[in-house]
């Protein structure tokens, strides 16, 4: 059995995470922790979640310095803010833990961009080439040997699975520029309660306008320019992603077809027939992708549509695929 603990585990990506592992019969959740001073502490995660009853009953651990040099797990998953994983991983790592970060805390090689885009000055730039990013279907051999995963945030997860494929066959105009335009429902904005996140407040608005973080979260992994506008809107969970390719000339139906055929093998990934359009009520609570998708071959340009959930195949679930790829367990793709 792999032991897996997790810090952070009283938020929605924490506590659906600490589900999967419990789930699973070649894991063991072997703790849960959650900030010293949260007002969570001591308290069963079935508490806050009473779906979990039964399941996950462990009480969330206050991590203090003594419990963090305690932690027995060959896994840690850190569902964390930012600039906490970025605190926690190095102690982690020496402990000879594996770090899974699901914040983004560890996405860019680069520590200039950490100030820029997300507010503070990267305290362990050293580790930064190290980590791998783990788009579970794209980084199989990098994941195998890595001993801190940067898990992709839910919008790239999303936008990169309808583009990666496109990028590696050679079909997006190398002087076009993919625009994305992405919905988010509001549990992407965390558990904390919040006017903006409000369903009072939420009707369906853009956010981050031209400076989000996830616009060179998927520029890097993408290696092309793109526009990226999320929106939020009045739903509880899920991404739906609606990608504007301009393609390379001469792109014909059967080379997108060939391209996403990558993808046929995979149970987590999938096309839909010609003429349908993914929608957030086909992924909500799953751990797949859908991918809807239509060529104009006049206009040389290729409309994508990528539905997941974002506290799944956009957090929680990928995570998990990290952890099974890197432990060589059967199912994660």
């Amino acid at each position: 059995m792999i032991k897996v603990a997790v810090i952070g585990g009283s938020g929605y990506t924490g506590a659906i995470l600490a589900k999967l592992i419990a789930q699973h019969n070649e894991l063991c959740l072997s703790g849960l922790y959650v900030s010293a001073g949260s007002a969570d502490k001591g308290k069963a995660l079935s508490s806050l979640y009473p779906e979990l009853m039964g399941q996950v009953d462990q009480p969330l651990l206050p991590l203090t310095d003594a419990a963090l040099a305690a932690i027995d797990a060959d896994a840690v998953c850190l569902a964390t803010e930012h600039h906490v994983s970025a605190q926690l991983a190095p102690t982690l790592l020496e402990h000879g833990c594996k770090v899974f970060d699901l914040s983004g805390g560890h996405r860019f090689a680069d520590a200039a961009v950490f100030p820029q885009f997300y507010g503070f000055d990267h305290p362990a730039p050293q580790l930064l080439t190290d980590a791998v990013y783990g788009l579970a279907e794209w980084a199989q051999a990098s994941l195998a040997q890595a001993a801190l995963i940067a898990v992709p945030g839910c919008y790239p997860t999303a936008s990169l699975l309808a583009l990666k494929p496109l990028k590696q066959k050679g079909l997006i105009s190398e002087q076009g520029v993919p625009v994305i335009n992405a919905v988010s429902g509001v549990s992407g904005a965390g558990r904390k309660a919040s006017l903006i996140s409000s369903f009072c407040n939420v009707s369906l608005t853009p956010y981050g306008v031209l400076g989000h973080r996830h616009q060179p979260e998927i520029e890097t992994q993408l290696d092309h320019p793109v526009v990226f506008t999320p929106h939020l809107g009045a739903f509880k969970r899920g991404i739906l992603a609606t990608v504007t390719v301009p393609v390379a000339p001469g792109t014909t139906e059967a080379d997108v077809a060939a391209a996403y055929a990558c993808y046929d093998a995979s149970s987590k990934v999938y096309q839909l027939p010609a003429g349908q359009w993914p929608k957030i009520d086909d992924v909500a609570g799953s751990d797949r992708c859908l991918l809807g998708w239509k060529l104009d071959s006049e206009r040389q340009v290729l409309v994508v549509a990528s539905a997941i959930d974002n506290l799944m195949k956009g957090a929680a679930s990928q995570a998990l695929q990290c952890i099974l790829i890197r432990f060589g367990i059967e199912g994660a793709l």
